[in-house]
């Protein structure tokens, strides 16, 4: 016996000749007693043999239970040595034998196969445990734990099954014991007939019995889940008889032929395209086929219910009048007059050529604007039905297609469910908030709209649900957002982009006094002669109770005057209420903003940008100043990487221009310069500060005040070029509302200049600028003079 095949609880034993007999389907392990029966002639041969030579056989399982002629490669060479204990002479030649299990084996030779199969086999011998180790012990309690819950669940197990293995005290025998109770595959037990090694053997034998008792929970929980299934089916069934017979008691049998036949009749009348008539009318032969109560039969008539609901060959069939149209635009909003000329360009054209394809329009502009309102105007004006569909936070593709039929409760899209909603062909559709459209595991809405929003595929959209072919083509598709930057690119490339930029103070005092207060008026129960809010006074809550592009929030202030005014006047029997500047404060509070009213004072290494958000523009405080150092620069205030990078480059122009501008050149390797921008919990991004940035690090340097009435904004390069930015009505806006007066702009965004209110281009000077020295003088109180180089000894000698 070799030493490295020694183990702690095995070793191998003597090797001898012994007759085997390939079993199938079975695995023989020590200790255990069982019968089988045995017909096949080398089978018999082998047992025979056995019984003249001390009784031993070595017991081999087959890999394949079908061979029926097994040679050497079609059985395990890992054994069990077993002891004849009885034979039984059996009707058809077979022999019933009873074997005890007595060790493990593994053949090491086939010495012959000609009448029966004979080996060489060597002994697996387990050691005797005198103390049992402590991992044994544990392996063995948890294994005994497993087979217990195992057999509270094994429904052929026998009763005293876990009494006998509970009395035995080697875990080998336990182990072997248990793996002979198990309804386990032959390999599986195989393998734990291989397993010589103790702990290997109780490790894997756990997990196995483990991972049948979680196949048993399942299995349990499906049958009690069927069988719950099966009973209420057999109650409906029962039911439905009951009701079917009840009903031909009462004469009313109509069945779903009736049914069927009723709904062609409907699918006949609606013309409908042929592929489309093919499709439900099959539907309907099939639904005239089924029990009335199937699940089935209900899925069916709900999809023909819904094909039946779409508004087939349905227009609205009102004649276009342009003029009423513009008239209907005017009276319901003020200003706006891109969106109105587009919409009115599109009406004039379809009076020309009604077979026009639809556009689609996006309205573009910062929350408050009237971009959801303005559509529902386009459609009074064109008088089509309005159907509005938000897409803020849809992620689910099927929202936009449907949900295929193949699932249960399974419904169309909401495309289609709009345009039931809206009973013609050609109706207004609102897709409000596109830009907040989402996407995850569950698919891409917005390359499903790709579909939608595409003229030259809309004719044939197909939803899921319906499996058909339905035409868009007629629709007039009209999207909002607040920012194109989260459209994706090909959305974006099927939408005419419409700017619906902010209102001006002038036109939000117009906004409220038209529009906004006669409404709060009317949903408070008051009228005009009940409260009256001055010019003024709307002027201030503009000012210093709102800060938006819109008129969201100016109506929602009107709406808290017109409250506080209807208490007045129920409780103090007031007669009028006049809310003015002077007494504003009493309805609204406090004031909130101040809009930054800049001051005519000028401050050091301080200037004024302009900057473009999602609610308009605003003006953008820039704050230096510069300390001993070794050239660092520290950017705060939550600068995006476009910030940080137009900071970095207008710190280098700043290097390469110092001697023109009294700069002494090794400044960067002196001083630190640190950059920030206030209300720093607000992230900040964007190349619109490289000019404001670098004028006030050159503030800061030179020691020259910088004017903070005067607003600057642009891109800047390495070598001072400004190049043009984007939202400029935006932040002349914002500049006009903080009282600035000066607005300094690049020279390519003159043509912007076109947008800008005349009220605000008649009180604000512009500056286009080319190159950002230009904006120093303007913008610093003194001029820069160039740096005076000092003289040399050698200058002084010659």
């Amino acid at each position: 016996m070799s030493e490295d095949l020694e183990n702690d609880y095995w070793y191998e034993g003597v090797s001898e000749i012994l007759p085997l007999i390939p079993l199938r389907g079975l695995t023989a392990f020590p200790s255990m007693v069982f019968h089988f029966d045995i017909g096949r002639e080398k089978s018999i041969n082998a047992l025979e043999k056995a019984m003249m030579n001390n009784q031993t056989v070595f017991l081999a399982t087959q890999r394949n239970a079908d061979t029926e002629l097994p040679t050497a490669d079609d059985y395990y060479f890992v054994g069990c040595i077993a002891k004849v204990k009885q034979m039984l002479k059996l009707p058809g030649d077979s022999i019933r034998v009873l074997v005890e299990g007595q060790r493990r084996g593994r053949v090491e030779e086939i010495v012959s196969e000609v009448s029966y199969a004979e080996a060489v086999v060597t002994e697996i011998i387990e050691k005797q445990l005198y103390t049992i180790p402590p991992r044994v012990e544990a392996l063995t309690r948890l294994l005994l734990d497993a087979f217990e819950e195992y057999l509270t669940m094994a429904e052929k197990a026998p009763g005293d099954a876990f009494a006998s293995v509970e009395s035995l005290e080697a875990p080998g025998q336990i182990a072997d014991t248990i793996a002979s109770h198990l309804d386990l595959k032959a390999e599986i037990k195989q393998q734990v007939l291989e397993a010589f090694d103790l702990e290997e053997r109780l490790l894997f034998l756990d997990s196995v019995i483990k991972k049948e008792i979680e196949i048993g929970r399942i299995e349990q929980e499906i049958t009690k889940k069927v069988r719950s299934k099966i009973n209420k089916h057999q109650k409906e069934y029962y039911l439905r008889e009951q009701l079917k017979t009840i009903r031909e008691e009462l004469g009313d049998n109509e069945s779903f032929e009736e049914e069927s036949e009723d709904l062609l009749a409907q699918l006949k009348k609606l013309e409908l395209p042929e592929k489309t008539h093919t499709k439900v009318e099959k539907e309907i032969g099939r639904l005239s086929k089924m029990q009335p109560g199937s699940a089935e039969a209900t899925v069916i008539r709900s999809y023909v219910d819904w094909v039946f609901d779409l508004p087939w060959n349905t227009f609205s069939g009102k004649e276009i009048d342009v003029t009423a149209a513009a008239k209907k635009l005017d009276e319901d909003h003020y200003g706006l007059e891109k969106v109105k000329e587009r919409i009115l360009e599109y009406l004039a054209v379809m009076e020309l050529a009604p077979g026009l394809k639809a556009p689609i329009l996006c309205l573009v502009g910062p929350p408050g604007v009237g971009k959801t309102s303005i559509a529902k105007s386009v459609a009074e004006a064109m008088g089509r039905n309005f159907v509005r569909m938000s897409l803020g936070g849809v992620r689910d593709e099927a929202e936009i297609r449907g949900h295929r039929r193949t699932y249960i409760g399974s419904i169309p899209g909401r495309i289609i469910n709009g345009m039931k909603e809206a009973g013609t062909m050609d109706p207004v559709f609102l897709f409000d908030e596109i830009d907040k459209i989402g996407n995850d595991f569950r698919g891409d809405p917005a390359s499903a709209l790709l579909e939608v929003l595409d003229p030259e595929q809309n004719k044939d959209f197909t939803d899921h649900y319906l499996e058909f072919p339905f035409d868009l083509s007629k629709v007039f598709f009209i999207t909002t957002a607040n920012t194109t930057e989260s459209i994706p690119r090909p959305l974006l490339d099927r939408m005419e982009l419409i700017e619906v930029p902010g209102y001006t103070g002038l036109e939000k005092v117009k906004i409220a006094e038209k529009y906004l207060i006669p409404k709060q008026l009317k949903e408070h129960g008051l009228t005009a002669g009940m409260l009256k809010i001055s010019t003024g006074g709307v002027q201030d809550i503009i000012d210093y109770y709102t800060r938006e592009s819109g008129v969201r929030s100016l109506e929602r202030k009107i709406a808290g005057i017109c409250r506080k005014a209807a208490r007045r006047i129920v409780e103090k029997k007031a007669a009028k209420v006049a809310v003015k500047p002077g007494n504003l404060q009493r309805y609204l509070g406090k004031r909130i903003f101040h809009y930054d009213m800049v001051e005519n004072k000028a401050l050091i290494g301080v200037t004024t940008g302009l900057a473009w958000t999602a609610v308009g523009g605003t003006t953008l405080s820039i704050e230096t100043s510069s300390v001993p150092g070794k050239g660092g620069v520290v950017l705060t205030g939550q600068l995006g990487d476009v910030m940080k990078e137009s900071a970095t480059a207008g710190i280098s122009y700043i290097r390469k221009i110092s001697e023109e501008i009294g700069i002494d050149p090794g400044f960067y390797n002196k001083r630190d310069i640190h950059m920030h921008i206030p209300e720093g919990a607000t992230p900040k991004d964007g190349p619109s500060a490289g000019v404001t940035m670098c004028t006030a690090v050159i503030s800061t340097l030179t020691g020259i005040p910088a004017r903070q009435d005067v607003a600057m904004t642009g891109e800047i390069t390495l070598i001072g070029k400004v190049l043009p930015v984007g939202g400029i009505r935006e932040k002349v806006l914002a500049a006009h509302r903080a009282g600035i007066r000066k607005v300094l702009l690049p020279k390519d965004n003159e043509k912007d200049l076109e947008e800008i209110p005349d009220e605000v281009r008649k009180v604000c000077e512009f500056v286009l600028l080319e190159q950002a020295k230009e904006a120093f003088p303007h913008v610093l109180t003194k001029s820069l003079k160039p740096r005076t180089k000092r003289k040399t000894d050698a200058d002084k000698k010659s």
